[in-house]
């Protein structure tokens, strides 16, 4: 994959690293951050990190202060840009939840975005065989905030045989009924709504998708798009109807930002690394 260590910076006695390297998926490159508590032959556990809407892979390494909770573990973190990058596509840069910054982590179907914005595969796929092959790690789990959580719900659900456990900050639980998930699900997949099930959490959840471990989520209760975009408790009913494993916790006067990951970041790295 080419891959190449682009800067790298130690902190807590590990290294917070950048990389680049050539994607099949995206048919780009693309770059991703990690932070290595230990040498490469002593690491065991590898959590995916999804970031949100206008996020890079720079935006959780440098503000959620992991580094502290993974240092001297066997558990690294990697995070992944949130879209291709480069291509210029009709409509690409347009706006702020569509496009560069954007992708949704789908498998794109509709014209021009097909070809490149497959970043579901490119999770699954490239990364976790990247991660296998330089790292000789094969145990995994995943997490992330807002688009990114929605991502890491929808992974997760769709391949627990890969990531052994989830969680979420802040996440879009349910896009086929919010103004940025609609926007994004036609975009991405054209007009076909059954298309859409497949990456919304909370209607996998009621078509059987079954992880065997407790789903952990966070959500600030001061988070300006919690009722219109996130719609929280449209999981959470679905969960307990179907008797499903979730523990959701509101953080009374936390916002949508990495001052409230930042607050509860501990928590799930605890969390991932039972």
């Amino acid at each position: 994959m080419n891959l190449v260590l682009k800067k790298q910076s130690k902190s807590f006695d590990g290294y917070t690293k950048y990389y680049e390297h050539d994607s099949l998926s995206t048919m780009t490159k693309m770059n991703f951050s990690t932070f290595e508590p230990k040498e490469k032959e002593e690491i065991v556990h590898c959590i995916f990190w999804l970031s949100g809407l206008t996020c890079t892979e720079d935006n959780f390494i440098t503000k959620a202060g992991a580094q502290k909770f993974l240092a001297g573990t066997n558990t690294m973190i990697l995070c992944p840009d949130t879209s291709p990058r480069g291509l210029n596509l009709p409509g690409e840069h347009e706006s702020y939840d569509f496009g560069s910054g954007a992708s949704f982590y789908v498998n794109a179907t509709t014209p021009g975005y097909e070809k490149n914005y497959q970043m579901y595969d490119y999770i699954v796929r490239d990364l976790v065989e990247l991660v296998r092959s330089e790292y000789k790690v094969n145990s995994f789990s995943i997490m992330g905030h807002s688009m990114g959580g929605h991502g890491a719900l929808v992974i997760g659900l769709r391949e627990s045989h890969i990531f052994k456990k989830i969680s979420a900050f802040s996440p879009i639980v349910n896009p086929m009924k919010c103004p940025w998930g609609q926007k994004a699900l036609r975009g991405y997949l054209g007009s076909d709504q059954e298309l859409w099930k497949k990456y919304d959490a909370t209607e996998l959840l009621g078509d059987g998708e079954i992880h065997t471990q407790k789903i952990l989520i966070d959500q600030g209760l001061a988070d300006e798009f919690l009722e219109n975009e996130l719609l929280t408790n449209n999981f959470i009913n679905k969960a307990k109807k179907l008797n499903r494993p979730v523990e959701v916790n509101f953080r009374e006067g936390y916002d949508h930002s990495y001052f409230f990951i930042s607050s509860f970041i501990e928590n799930h790295i605890k969390f991932h690394a039972e």
